[in-house]
């Protein structure tokens, strides 16, 4: 293959996932099932979190596992453009830009937390479960989800080291984590100054029409 195929194939390979990370479902679900923009609600995040504390956990579940699916289909069509672990992290990174800087919303997008998930997943299970533990006790002991988004971006490239992964995935997992933690700067800074929320479902009974 020539090195001009090689540039059309990685071109293709930045664009499907971009656009497919672009396609935010937090955005299409509040829209098409409440008539509301969830970017306009609670903390104005287009994520599972702010899903499920505005119209109930089964929104909030239901985004989180649509962001994940588009993550996957995204590295999916990714590896057949670029195989083996260049198209996972060219496709990878443009969708979770993607899912951030959404083409289609005015790049308002999420946080980036369930298609880092999802790509830890799809990297390697053991990654994916020690991030999950890292959530679950920063969420649970601090009662604040954000804290345990932090905790598990800040967990990627260390626990990939520890499962002993190429250079090529620790840097991977390097901005994968610098991308979630500076969309969530904000929340650092309440955090910092003690003002971050506790987390608490929210009801869509009255919100759908």
């Amino acid at each position: 293959m020539s090195v001009l195929q090689n540039l059309g194939r990685s071109a293709l390979c930045i664009t499907q996932g971009y656009l497919l990370g672009s396609l935010n479902t937090g955005i299409i679900l509040s829209k098409s099932l409440y008539h509301r923009d969830i970017r306009n609600e609670g903390s104005g995040n287009a994520g599972a979190t702010n899903m499920a504390r505005t119209f109930g956990w089964e929104s909030g579940l239901a985004v989180l596992l649509g962001d994940m699916l588009k993550t996957e289909v995204a590295v999916a069509i990714g590896r057949k453009l670029v195989p083996g672990v260049k198209g996972l992290v060219l496709s990878g990174l443009s969708c979770l830009v993607g899912h951030c800087r959404p083409a289609f919303y005015q790049h308002r997008g999420g946080k980036g937390v369930s298609v880092g998930a999802a790509l830890a997943l799809i990297l390697d299970p053991k990654v994916f479960g020690s991030g999950i533990l890292t959530f679950l006790m920063g969420a649970l002991t601090s009662h604040k989800v954000s804290v345990g988004s932090i905790a598990a971006a800040a967990s990627l490239p260390v626990s990939a080291a520890l499962a002993k992964k190429s250079t090529l995935c620790l840097v991977f997992t390097g901005y994968i984590a610098a991308i979630i933690l500076y969309r969530h700067r904000g929340n650092i800074q309440r955090l910092l100054k003690k003002e971050e929320p506790d987390f608490h479902f929210g009801s869509a009974v009255e919100s759908i029409s």
